[in-house]
């Protein structure tokens, strides 16, 4: 019985002491990764748990069965994208994606100094030259390329944009990537081995601080320049014909004073000027202007006035003898 137990019990397979449920579970992801990669060429990463599990793009390449998860102490025989690299991804650098496959690292910009690269790493370290990030964390930020990026980018560069697309299809922000560092990529794709690269790099960013520059005092020469802001701009002939009108009005509106400062009126200056064109205007002994109605009543006074004086020393005409006694005519 008891060998009988003993045999039965040896007979039956043992677990092995040293192995423990995250061996287990990373053979298994291993194993996955086997099955289920179509990807055309090796991918792996070493994952250091800085960034969120649902946010990570390695980590979802990951669960995809896309990329291989590395042990801190593994070296990787392709291109490695890595900030501890010397030079950057070149076009010349083809081969050795193709038959290597490429890899990065999975940590945060933010805890670089945690990452023991001596431990990591490969034959071919190498960094990214000028791009811009699309990712949901770092949109529109220059260098801050996630996992995806990184691997997309070192694959644009060397030619082979289909494999870029087919990895950044996985994210629904991916493909922007590609369309916001178009140009630019073009750019690096024209280049042959990494010195070049870093000139086109370096003349790209350049030609952006110009830019920056020139925008910088287009923008203050229009702030002080264009005048108020919220006014609508005015064509110049506009301008023109404006100020001939105003110009005009004014001469029409020119006003004029008599000698006492009092203002005569364009109504009744054009009415005097109409009735006498010819006459000159007549003042009184204070200066003040005699209108023509005023002056007529004063002659037609005046006339009236020394009609009676004649009439009256005609018939006042008094005779006087030698003493001075009246003598009355018969």
């Amino acid at each position: 019985m008891a060998k009988g137990k003993n045999k039965g019990t040896s007979d039956t397979p043992r677990p092995s002491g040293h192995t423990g449920g995250s061996k287990h579970s990373r053979r298994s992801e291993t194993k996955q990764y086997t099955k289920t990669t179509s990807f055309p060429t090796k991918l792996a990463m070493w994952d250091f748990d800085h960034c969120d599990p649902k946010r990570c793009s390695g980590k979802k390449l990951e669960r995809l069965g896309l990329i291989k998860n590395m042990r801190v102490g593994q070296k990787f025989q392709g291109i490695v994208v890595s900030p501890n690299g010397k030079g950057v991804v070149c076009p010349n650098d083809l081969e050795i994606v193709v038959s290597n496959g490429a890899a990065v690292v999975e940590c945060s910009w933010a805890r670089l100094d945690e990452v023991p690269f001596n431990k990591i790493g490969g034959k071919h370290e190498r960094l990214l030259p000028y791009l811009v990030a699309a990712n949901q964390v770092n949109y529109g930020r220059p260098w801050k390329l996630n996992c995806v990026e990184a691997l997309a980018a070192c694959f644009a560069i060397v030619g082979k944009m289909e494999w870029a697309e087919q990895l950044l299809s996985n994210f629904s922000w991916g493909l922007a990537f590609l369309e916001i560092n178009k140009e630019l990529l073009e750019v690096y794709q024209a280049c042959t081995d990494s010195e070049s690269v870093t000139k086109a790099q370096n003349e790209w960013m350049d030609k952006l601080q110009r830019e920056v520059q020139e925008r910088k005092e287009h923008d203050g020469e229009d702030l002080w320049m264009q005048g108020n802001a919220n006014r609508h701009a005015v064509d110049e002939s506009e301008e023109d014909d404006s100020e001939e009108e105003e110009e005009e009005e004014e001469e029409e509106e020119e006003v004029e004073y008599d000698n006492l400062g009092n203002i005569i009126s364009k109504h009744s200056h054009s009415h005097e000027e109409d009735e006498s064109e010819d006459e000159e205007p007549q003042y009184d002994s204070l200066g003040n202007l005699i209108s023509k109605h005023d002056a007529e009543e004063v002659e037609e006074g005046s006339e009236e006035y020394s009609d009676e004086d004649e009439d009256e020393e005609e018939e006042a005409e008094e005779l006087y003898d030698k003493l001075g006694n009246l003598i009355i005519s018969n």
